[in-house]
């Protein structure tokens, strides 16, 4: 990439959360124990299902590709983020900032329909589950997986592209913990207007689109659920939609803060204390949000565990 003076960026300068260096050595730890949590969490929750015969469902098929999905979304950025803070050289590489951008914005999409896929199975498993079989079979699960995968690659190398397309001719200090379009957007002295508008309709394409799929699963599950007779059955139902409501939840609403607005100084600030959840705390979270109370994975995790160490 070229500037008007005509010399060439090799890299960027991520200036973090803070410029503590009191702090940085605290968050450092903090950060490195989440990291830890996230990579035994999500790594068992893919070997657990993999392993165990009782966990081949299109269920726990979904929900391993969502741990894969989580695994490589933290590790994108964890890495060099514990690094920054114990560095005093805060800086990436042109090459490794395209990486992450588009690795970011690939596994967020990726991510997205991930969770529209599992809604879709939730409404065959509640509304039809005679013909849940035939329905989801290996070769539809196959399918509601590759979509998601391909549409974010897709799209995080077409926004990868349209950022790093554009001229940074000033400060070349990225005011966030990891290459995010916003405040790389900020750094352009190019006219930015198709990549804003680009950023702005895929995030609320695929944001809207993927919520839509998950509302309306949810719409006729519901409905499907208030046609139970049976009060158990009810509760039977509504239990197995719990974990993933809370992780939609938690996922969507702060991608909502994040991208449907305009980048700004005020935005960006803000948005890197709403990207530590959704980057942090979400793939930390969901491997213990799909196993608490799940006595499919629990007991499936006390036969690991028994085989493993005391065999």
């Amino acid at each position: 990439m070229f500037s008007p003076n005509h010399t060439i960026v090799t890299e960027f300068i991520l200036l973090g959360l803070t410029d503590d260096p009191a702090l940085q050595k605290a968050l450092f730890a903090v950060f490195l124990v989440i990291y830890l949590f996230t990579l035994v969490g999500n790594l068992s929750m893919v070997v657990l299902i993999r392993a165990n015969p009782h966990l081949q469902t299109p269920m726990y098929f979904f929900l391993s590709h969502l741990s894969f999905v989580d695994l490589c979304y933290s590790s994108n950025i964890t890495p060099n983020m514990l690094h920054n803070f114990l560095s005093d050289q805060k800086t990436i590489s042109y090459a490794g900032c395209f990486t992450q951008c588009l690795l970011f914005i690939a596994l967020v999409i990726t991510e997205l329909y991930l969770l529209a896929s599992m809604a879709l199975d939730r409404y065959a498993a509640i509304c039809s589950p005679l013909h849940y079989s035939t329905r989801m079979s290996k070769d539809v699960c196959i399918f509601l997986v590759t979509v998601p995968y391909t549409c974010g690659l897709l799209n995080g190398l077409s926004q990868a592209l349209l950022t790093f397309h554009l001229s940074f001719c000033d400060s070349l200090e990225i005011n966030h913990f990891y290459c995010a379009d916003p405040p790389l957007i900020m750094l352009a002295c190019s006219d930015t207007y198709v990549k804003k508008m680009s950023m702005f309709v895929v995030a609320g394409f695929t944001l809207s689109s993927s919520l839509f799929i998950i509302l309306l699963s949810y719409i006729f599950i519901i409905a499907a659920v208030l046609r139970m007779h049976s009060a158990k059955g009810r509760y039977k139902a509504f239990s197995t939609c719990g974990s993933h409501l809370t992780t939609v939840t938690l996922f969507y609403g702060t991608l909502f803060c994040m991208y449907l607005r305009p980048p700004s100084k005020n935005s960006v600030e803000e948005s890197k204390i709403i990207a530590v959840f959704y980057t942090f705390l979400s793939p930390m979270l969901n491997p213990l949000i799909y196993s608490v109370r799940n006595k499919h994975v629990i007991h499936a995790m006390r036969h690991m565990i028994k085989v493993t160490f005391f065999s």
